[in-house]
């Protein structure tokens, strides 16, 4: 996680005993949750670095995590085929979600932190009741595993993008058709809508694209990166796109006119993920090799 480019200030949280997977912050940016091939998660403080709790409970690796929006909760997915949600101030595991038949990838949160979103090697996604467990509906129709999955703002469309290079939009509220979204030439890493309605994919054909999702129309097409895109965040306003990948910096995009308006720099070799903090500021998570290889004292 890096703190302060400048200043050389880069904390490393190395406790896990795997590979790490996934690292997201909570909505005030106060904790930061991860996700490792050694089947556990871990809370930690942000400001500290200190290990707040630690859940266990998946019996393959966990491959995705994120925090409810009022950050009560979190979701993970594993390779065991399961969802956990987990409350945050214990690491207790409140539901057990069964239904994927593969690995999971993907999951995601409503904004009103009401249902789930989970997606993986079973080519589905899978909504689900986040008070209750129960499945609520399964979308069905990638041609390869989904990856990535997010909430429009209204939580009436959910959009997944996958292995097969598209993204598809569904309509939660209707029965209507999905929309796909074709362009990518690589699998689709990420997707983000913004609160002004718009959808950002990141790709491992190195590019972002933003879409008008109703219209299935592309509206920018953003080539800076090198290597995969990892990660996508819109500002809060939906006026700047952040976009996070391998071995590069994190480009800050304006969705005016889709120009680049900052090179952001980072120590870090893999960015997992980026996030506007609620004062405005971007933070960024990613790897470094102090993360994965943690000091065996450190780990017991």
């Amino acid at each position: 996680m890096k703190a302060d480019y400048h200043k050389t200030a880069v904390k490393h949280f190395s406790r896990h005993k795997g590979e790490i997977n996934c690292c997201v912050f909570s909505s005030d940016c106060q904790i930061l949750l991860t996700c490792s091939d050694d089947c556990r998660l871990f809370v930690w403080s942000v400001i500290s670095g200190e290990l707040l709790t630690k859940a266990s409970g998946h019996t393959g690796p966990v491959k995705t995590c994120c925090f409810s929006p009022d950050d009560a909760i979190f979701a993970s997915g594993s390779h065991d085929c399961t969802v956990r949600v987990w409350r945050t101030a214990t690491a207790e595991c409140l539901h057990l979600l069964q239904g994927h038949q593969r690995g999971v990838e993907t999951v995601c949160f409503s904004p009103d932190s009401k249902h789930i979103l989970s997606g993986g090697w079973d080519k589905r996604a899978i909504l689900w009741d986040t008070q209750n467990g129960t499945v609520i509906r399964i979308f069905s129709g990638h041609q390869s595993a989904i990856q990535s999955s997010s909430f429009s703002v209204n939580s009436q469309y959910l959009a997944t993008g996958s292995w097969d290079y598209t993204i598809k939009v569904w309509n939660y509220e209707a029965e209507e058709k999905e929309k796909t979204l074709s362009g990518h030439t690589g699998n689709v890493s990420c997707v983000c809508f913004s609160t002004t309605g718009l959808l950002a994919s990141g790709s491992w054909d190195r590019t972002v694209r933003v879409w008008n999702p109703h219209k299935g129309a592309i509206i920018f097409l953003l080539e800076c990166h090198t290597g995969w895109v990892r990660s996508l965040a819109f500002s809060r306003d939906g006026m700047l796109l952040a976009s996070a990948g391998d071995y590069d910096p994190v480009f800050l995009w304006d969705m005016e006119n889709g120009n680049c308006l900052k090179t952001l720099q980072q120590k870090m070799d893999m960015a997992q993920g980026c996030i506007f903090s609620p004062q405005g500021a971007l933070l960024t998570t990613g790897m470094v090799d102090e993360i994965s290889k943690a000091d065996d004292a450190e780990q017991q």
